[in-house]
């Protein structure tokens, strides 16, 4: 259908969402297609609130999560809204369409004991296993995203005060700071990264072909460190994010400063890690207090 591609096409070249989130949205998009194709719907025109209704409840009865269904509702939502405004649609049936409450789950974090054992795991001098304690630290030193982490360039490290520019959702672009560890780690990396560097890449993290690492590869080489080095846990990328983050809150960190070195739009997306600070607040209390748990 050649509204999907056009709509596609306009969120990667003029919206400038990465293509993990157009793929993302891809998928929905043809998942919405099949059910129409078996409706026999032909035209997107004769797309009304009930049949809206009947797709989410056909996505109920596949077993998804109102997580998952939240996040079709908020594609098609985007898809209709580009097809009124470009007048390929008279009226838009996602208006009435409400997201299922989804129950808010606390992020997952490392303690401070697995996340010192995970990021000091390695003292080798091979340019990859310098580059995978790199990513590691720099995912929990500037808790920024993979997808960002993956687009850093060499030109957007400022060496002498300690940051990067990163281009978040968007194309919106922020500053990340980092530590002196980081930087440590940053500058041994770059000493071997010419082993790597095969085409002159700008790139600043690279496979082994010397090209930019992908998402997926950046999962990939986190699972090989927890595997070659016998964790008993389990991390993916953005845990270490909601790690940065909930040590800073930790730390006495104010939200505000957080949301800004996070790149989120709204305050309330940085308050779920309030709940993860009261959660360690109360722990403590429990544990510390002497009439926090004595019974009369």
């Amino acid at each position: 259908m050649n509204e999907k591609k056009r709509f596609l096409d306009y969120i990667k070249e003029q919206k400038k969402y990465s293509e993990h989130t157009v793929q993302a949205y891809e998928n929905d998009l043809n998942t919405f297609l099949c059910f129409l194709q078996q409706k026999k719907i032909t035209n997107l025109k004769q797309c009304n609130y009930e049949i809206i209704r009947g797709y989410i409840l056909y996505l109920h009865n596949q077993n998804k999560t109102n997580k998952t269904i939240s996040r079709h509702i908020s594609t098609l939502r985007s898809f209709f809204k580009y097809l009124k405004a470009k007048q390929i649609i008279q009226d838009n049936p996602m208006i009435l369409i409400s997201n299922p409450k989804t129950e808010k789950k606390l992020p997952k974090f490392l303690n401070y004991q697995d996340l010192e054992q995970l990021l000091n795991c390695s003292n080798s001098n091979d340019p990859l296993e310098l580059r995978d304690q790199l990513i590691l630290e720099l995912l929990y030193s500037t808790g920024i995203r993979v997808s960002e982490l993956i687009s850093i360039k060499q030109s957007d490290i400022r060496k002498t005060e300690q940051k990067i520019y990163i281009k978040g959702k968007g194309n919106k672009e922020r500053i990340v700071l980092y530590g002196n560890i980081c930087k440590q780690k940053l500058e041994q990396y770059l000493q071997m990264r010419s082993n790597l560097d095969k085409q002159n890449s700008p790139y600043l993290l690279l496979n082994h072909h010397g090209e930019p690492l992908t998402p997926q590869g950046v999962r990939y080489i986190i699972d090989q460190v927890i595997k070659k080095h016998a964790f008993n846990i389990h991390v993916h990328p953005h845990m270490l994010r909601h790690t940065f983050a909930t040590h800073l809150l930790n730390e006495g960190a104010d939200l505000k400063t957080v949301q800004e070195l996070l790149g989120h739009e709204n305050l309330e997306t940085t308050g779920i890690y309030t709940h993860v600070s009261n959660e360690q607040l109360r722990s403590n209390y429990l544990k510390y207090h002497p009439r926090a748990q004595k019974k009369e």
